[in-house]
């Protein structure tokens, strides 16, 4: 059976949509994926997986966006980021 891990879970709140990253394992193997869960209202999900090196490169492009951007504090309505291992 294939193992979903939830990463973390916030709310967009320009959209309100429900936004959850996942890390997906599939019993068939094969590398590890970033799932994207994106709960628009009511039902409708967006759904998709990301190797890791995509997700990297799709990480590193929105800090260099959000970073001059972005206050020193996030804003209340996000978690604090997960702690690195």
């Amino acid at each position: 059976m294939d193992q979903i891990t939830s990463l973390i879970k916030f709310r967009n709140p320009y959209g309100n949509q429900e936004i959850e990253l996942q890390q997906a394992v599939y019993e068939a193997g094969g590398t590890p994926m970033l799932r994207l869960r994106i709960r628009e209202r009511g039902a409708r999900f967006t759904i998709f997986d990301i190797d890791p090196a995509t997700a990297k490169f799709w990480a590193e492009a929105m800090l260099k966006w959000a970073t001059p951007l972005a206050a020193d504090n996030p804003p209340p309505h996000l978690p604090p980021p997960p702690a690195e291992d």
